[in-house]
């Protein structure tokens, strides 16, 4: 674990509270982490999201102080810290496996970094007690990590990360051990004791749920590179990518050639849907290969052609192929006549299946222009 420093770096009004400019790191020929540049505030919950192997661990470590960049630098507030030992760094780092001492009890982890700073024993008795109070481990200070549960001993990595007070928490993936509930739970949790101490944390996740249910910004990784930065909103409804568009959430692709503009719209003539109406995209495309992005909750069905103003448009004629019943919603693959797929998400809003549809029921699939993303293939 890096412990915090005793010195703290403050940033001047307005500026980012860490600064990571052009930072980059090389394995032997392999590029883990390729001139990643990032801003991140104050009281900030951010999110670094990616496959595995994207380099967003590599980042983390690099953060900690555990990896020393081959280029670039890392500014918290005015001060570089790149070539820092963890140590000389105010901030912490909580490991996906927790890393406890196994021999130690709950109070004795949580204040193993305080002792090593010599921090004195009254002092260190108050603090402790705040940590136990905070992470809600009261009655089990004495018990051993063998004798708690998964979610308690997440509580009591998170209780010793925070036990120095860093000006800035770094997570690894701190919640993939724990089932679904007690992930849910944990979230919601973590995401209130951030806000109530104040705190920055960056958290390291491949589950976008898990991003964009915690963090106020995400940070997308692919190949060592930051492919985009913004809210979960922006993120989800205007990815900067297909790539993108196709990691985060599910996504009805389809690709194609651009025809004609029509006003604000664009025609693109698709290769398995026939021709799409789309918005004209904020940022213009410049190639004439596009794909049509929709996703799933913004695609409707009905049993016949739909009438009115804007449904006439990106009408879609098929059956249904698969059902999936999820609780809250159900997922409909249609195939459509022209040999394509495309996929409806619907809201069960009715408690018994009047509305539903059954396999190979007849349907019409359609969506608005305003509900295409467009995007370079």
């Amino acid at each position: 674990m890096a412990h915090a420093a005793g010195g703290e770096a403050h940033p001047a009004a307005g500026q980012p509270l860490l600064r990571i400019e052009g930072v980059a790191k090389t394995f032997g020929t392999f590029r883990a982490v390729d001139g990643v540049s990032l801003d991140i505030k104050a009281g900030e919950f951010f999110a670094l999201l990616g496959p595995s192997g994207c380099g967003k661990t590599t980042l983390l470590r690099m953060l900690a102080g555990f990896e020393a960049p081959d280029e670039g630098r890392i500014l918290l507030g005015d001060k570089d810290i790149a070539q820092a030992l963890p140590h000389e760094r105010p901030i912490n780092m909580m490991f996906q496996s927790y890393a406890l001492f196994p021999h130690l009890s709950v109070r004795d982890n949580i204040a193993f970094g305080l002792k090593r700073a010599g921090m004195a024993r009254a002092d260190i008795a108050t603090r402790v007690a705040e940590m136990v109070a905070l992470v809600k481990l009261e009655g089990l200070e004495k018990r051993k990590p063998d004798q708690l549960s998964g979610g308690q001993r997440q509580r009591v990595a998170l209780a010793r990360a925070l036990a120095r007070r860093p000006q800035l928490l770094l997570l690894d993936e701190p919640l993939a051990a724990l089932d679904k509930k007690l992930r849910e739970s944990t979230q919601a949790e973590l995401m209130d004791l951030q806000r109530r101490l104040g705190m920055t944390f960056i958290i390291v996740t491949h589950d976008q749920e898990e991003a964009m249910t915690m963090a106020s910004r995400i940070g997308v990784m692919n190949a060592g590179r930051l492919d985009q930065v913004a809210t979960p909103r922006e993120l989800y409804e205007a990815p900067r990518s297909r790539w993108i568009a196709e990691f985060v959430g599910d996504i009805n692709l389809f690709d194609g050639e651009f025809k004609l503009r029509d006003g604000h719209r664009l025609v693109i003539a698709t290769d398995g849907a026939g021709t799409l109406v789309a918005a004209e995209p904020r940022e213009p495309v410049g190639a004439t290969k596009l794909s049509v992005a929709v996703r799933p909750e913004k695609v409707k069905l009905s049993r016949r052609a739909p009438v009115g103003e804007g449904s006439a448009i990106n009408q879609l004629d098929g059956v249904i192929a698969d059902i999936c019943y999820l609780g809250g919603s159900t997922t409909y693959k249609v195939k459509l006549g022209t040999g394509g797929m495309v996929q409806s998400s619907v809201t069960n809003s009715a408690r018994l299946d009047v509305d539903a549809y059954s396999l190979n029921q007849q349907v019409v699939a359609w969506f608005s222009p305003d509900d295409c993303m467009v995007l370079d293939r």
